[in-house]
């Protein structure tokens, strides 16, 4: 998808000479907030976007966030971090399905 364009502000010159730009503004790109898809092509895009509403990703994102944090701490394996998950959701109900 081609970027939008892109206007610069121009410095109005009185001696007949074409204005110079002063300042011309690029796009920005956002920050992903979770772990992103591995690959370019849709079908992992597709794969990611299920698998972040099944909730299958969680613990990557779990891991991705442990590695950010620099906490001394070993992360934890992929069975104790589910089960600390759902003792967790048990002693704090919220509005779901389920």
């Amino acid at each position: 998808m081609p970027s939008p364009a892109v206007e610069s502000k121009v410095q109005a010159a009185g001696d007949g000479q074409a204005p110079a730009p002063l300042e011309t503004a690029t796009p920005r790109r956002s920050a992903r907030l979770s772990v992103g898809p591995s690959g370019d092509s849709w079908w992992a895009r597709a794969r990611w976007l299920v698998k972040g509403v099944l909730g299958e990703n969680a613990y990557q994102a779990y891991l991705a966030h442990h590695e950010r944090s620099g906490c001394a701490a070993p992360a934890l394996s992929e069975r104790d971090y589910w089960r600390s998950r759902t003792d967790w959701q048990e002693r704090n109900p919220q509005g779901r399905c389920c």
